[in-house]
């Protein structure tokens, strides 16, 4: 269990620079929402 929210705090970090980086704007808009879709697909199945 301290794995899994290790590595959900890394990435929501890396998501978190990412977004600093780049404006909001459809494009990113649409990376998070498929980002959003994996990993609930990949988590839950």
């Amino acid at each position: 269990m301290k794995r899994l929210c290790g590595f959900i705090c890394f990435w929501t970090g890396v998501g978190m620079v990412i977004m600093l980086i780049l404006p909001l704007n459809f494009f990113t808009f649409a990376i998070m929402c498929v980002c959003l879709f994996a990993g609930y697909h990949l988590f839950c199945s």
